[in-house]
């Protein structure tokens, strides 16, 4: 029984395996697995049926366009179509094509800037009148050499802080460009004109709103300077190519290199200094700085040493390039350029918090810096770690005299901030405590009436010092600063009034002839009492020359941004110690004339505060 067992499992299985071997011997190919239609051979065309007997084949009338070419036989079976021949033997060659003309710059130009995106030199400027600026039309019809050369030849600094804060004003306005001069040219001069007045991110705004086509001589010379001054030799690099063609100059040969250093071909940049030097286009400090531009570019690759031993003098290029490369300037050097160069420093970024403090306090005096920011900028200075004591000690008491619950507090850190309850403070720390001068009581601080009084017009808060007219002895430097800032003012003064008026601390008698030409300008005494007064204190308001004679044509024209320029002329002195009494009746007045009330008030009540 088993061994029939065995032999009939034994036969059942091979009869299995057979079955199951019998479809994959019956089929000639694997099965797909494709849907149907891939794989298949493609059918072979249907031959076309030939033409009857004595005609010809029809051909394309055009022998210009070349028939299509017929694909070659496909093989049965085949998966991919052979590619059509590169040529048909019956379609002809394409003929070659001439070389192009080259293209007119001008033409490419109006692509790589279209019309509606470039800037017309008939109005330059900035800012606007919506933003802050005079009219458009503030020159009118005046000369444009004429005014050219009133820029030229003005003498900056200037002595007051409101009369430079409305120069800029004017400076950066929209304004159209008077006749005969070119609009380029006219932003040159008063790009030129604010870097002497330490304005140096204001004339750099000037200089970059000309498009760099339509840039002349002066303007490449004076859009330099202003890149230095701000410390950004990168802003040099779209003027490069325009300035070697144009206005060729050391200066450009060497940004060349610096430019190529700065793109991150140390490769191009290292023949080109090594050009110059052999040419001695630059040598010592000058050539170091530039090489120090040149590493500090993407692979640079190359560090550079700045000493400034044997260096006796500081000039825009040394100053700029080390404001860009992180190169602190020894003091003493500071002291070998005009003042302006420290306020440069003042709104260099790369300057450490420390060492800005004293640069921008004397930036804020002249009008370069804001009361706020200035106070920012001591804020700032408080939280970082590198800051002096002194400085983090007058950070200190600057937080007590804004914040401080206690008015007795706040007043005494206010005093501390001036040098000491009976000291004169510096025009500076009157702006720097302004906002907080305006946070006390009249009331409780009548004594130091006076310094309040001057520190919160500092700032223009005229209406705030206005309240403190009912706290104020009359005949002090508090009555007379309100008296002429007042923007409310709904009386004139007689002369018993002025008379009244001792002069306070500093220079009592200029300080009466300072207040009396105030008063007059601004229309605020009779004129009965201006003559009086005129006569009984020798200030000949009658002066005629060719000053005067030019600063009341330009206020009867309405010319605001001449009669600006004219004022800042009659304002060209060491202090305001230097400045007559009759100069500043004849600006106030045509300040008055062209709608620049505000300014006029504040220059008169500055008058006090500082003469």
């Amino acid at each position: 029984m088993r061994t029939s067992l065995k032999a009939s499992l034994a036969a059942a299985v091979a009869v299995g395996a057979l079955v199951a071997l019998a479809p994959a011997t019956g089929q000639d190919r694997p099965e797909s697995i494709l849907p149907p239609g891939f794989g298949e051979p493609t059918p072979a065309p249907a031959p076309r049926p030939a033409p009857p007997a004595g005609t010809q084949p029809t051909r394309p009338t055009d022998p210009a366009q070349p028939t299509a070419p017929v694909p070659a036989p496909v093989q049965p079976g085949a998966m991919i179509q052979p590619l059509p021949p590169t040529t048909p033997g019956d379609a002809p060659l394409v003929p070659p094509v001439a070389t192009p003309a080259p293209v007119d710059p001008a033409v490419l130009a109006q692509y790589e800037m279209p019309a509606s995106a470039r800037r017309s030199l008939a109005t330059v400027g900035p800012v606007t009148a919506s933003e802050g600026g005079l009219d458009t039309d503030a020159f009118g019809e005046a000369d444009g050499q004429y005014v050219e050369t009133l820029m030229r030849r003005l003498s900056a600094p200037l002595p007051s802080r409101w009369m430079s804060i409305l120069l800029r004003r004017a400076l950066v306005s929209h304004v159209d460009t008077p006749s005969r001069t070119n609009g380029a040219d006219f932003a040159a001069e008063r790009a030129w004109l604010l870097l002497r007045m330490g304005e140096s991110v204001a004339a750099r705004a000037v200089a970059q709103n000309v498009d760099t086509d339509n840039y002349t001589p002066k303007l490449y010379q004076v859009a330099m300077n202003t890149a230095l001054a701000t410390g950004d030799p990168a802003g040099l690099c779209p003027l490069v190519t325009g300035a070697m063609r144009f206005a060729p100059a050391r200066g450009w040969t060497m940004a060349q290199a610096m430019c190529a250093g700065l793109s991150g071909n140390p490769a191009q940049a290292s023949p080109l200094i090594a050009t110059a030097k052999r040419r001695n286009v630059a040598s010592g400090v000058d050539l170091l700085l530039a090489q120090k531009v040149v590493g500090a570019g993407a692979q640079g690759r190359q560090a550079v040493t700045i000493e400034w031993d044997g260096v006796d003098r500081l000039t825009a290029w040394r100053f700029g390039l080390a404001m860009a490369t992180g190169v602190t300037v020894p003091d003493e050097l500071y002291g070998t350029a005009g003042p302006q160069v420290k306020y440069w420093q003042a709104l260099s970024p790369s300057v450490a918090l420390g060492d800005r403090l004293a640069p921008a306090e004397a930036a804020a005096g002249q009008g370069v810096l804001s009361s706020a920011a200035l106070v920012d900028l001591y804020a700032a200075a408080a939280t970082d770690d590198d800051t002096q004591s002194g400085a983090t000690a007058t950070a200190n008491d600057l937080q007590t005299a804004y914040a401080d619950r206690n008015p007795d507090s706040r007043l005494t850190a206010l005093r501390q901030l001036w040098g000491g309850a009976n000291a004169r403070p510096s025009y500076a720390r009157l702006v720097l405590t302004a906002r907080a001068a305006s946070r006390l009581n009249p009331n409780l601080a009548k004594a130091d009436a006076d310094r309040l009084v001057a520190s919160m017009l500092s700032a223009g808060l005229d209406r705030t010092a206005a309240r403190w007219l009912s706290s104020v002895p009359a005949g002090s430097d508090a009555w007379a600063m309100i008296m002429l800032s007042d923007p409310d003012a709904y009386r004139r003064l007689s002369y018993s009034d002025l008379a009244s008026y001792t002069g306070g601390e500093g220079d009592s008698a200029l300080k009466q002839r300072m207040l009396f030409a105030g008063l007059a300008g601004l229309g605020r005494l009779n004129q009965g009492d201006i003559e009086r007064a005129a006569q009984s204190l020798g200030v000949r308001i009658g002066a005629d020359n060719a000053w005067t004679r030019a600063l009341d044509r330009a206020a009867r024209d309405g010319q605001a941004g001449t009669v600006v320029l004219l004022a800042a002329v009659g304002m060209q002195a060491g202090s305001w110690k230097d400045i007559p009494p009759e100069a500043l009746y004849r600006i106030v007045g045509a300040l008055r004339g062209v709608g620049l009330d505000g300014e006029a008030r504040m220059i008169a009540a500055e008058a006090i505060a500082r003469a």
